[in-house]
């Protein structure tokens, strides 16, 4: 019987310390997949400035007003479009840190 308890106390042991091991892993991953997420904003931030001095400049150089209407309707139209775009890009940037999150503890679980 003290045997039992001390296999089952090594076994819970290994479990805690399977799962410390993969807490750590999983934690190693987020610096990287923060800084990764912040690069990919900022090249989206930089696109929008970009697009937007374009867009002045095209207004700044139309012949009428008309013009200047065609060139902010073009402008929203592509903005609204990059928008989206830029969500979702974020948004599979997420999803995949998550699951490299998760994955060492996943792993540790079946291990144990």
């Amino acid at each position: 019987m003290m045997s039992d308890d001390r296999a089952n106390a090594g076994g819970f042991q290994d479990q805690v310390k399977g799962a410390g091991e993969a807490m750590r892993a999983s934690g190693q991953k987020m610096p990287d997949n923060s800084s990764s997420l912040g690069v990919a904003m900022i090249d989206q931030a930089q696109a929008n400035a970009q697009e937007a001095f374009a867009a002045m400049r095209a207004a700044a150089q139309a012949k009428d007003l008309s013009d200047v209407m065609r060139i902010q309707g073009d402008y929203l139209r592509e903005q609204s479009q990059r928008s989206m775009n830029q969500a979702r890009e974020i948004g599979e940037l997420i999803m995949k840190f998550g699951r490299d999150a998760v994955a060492p503890m996943q792993g540790g679980a079946k291990a144990g």
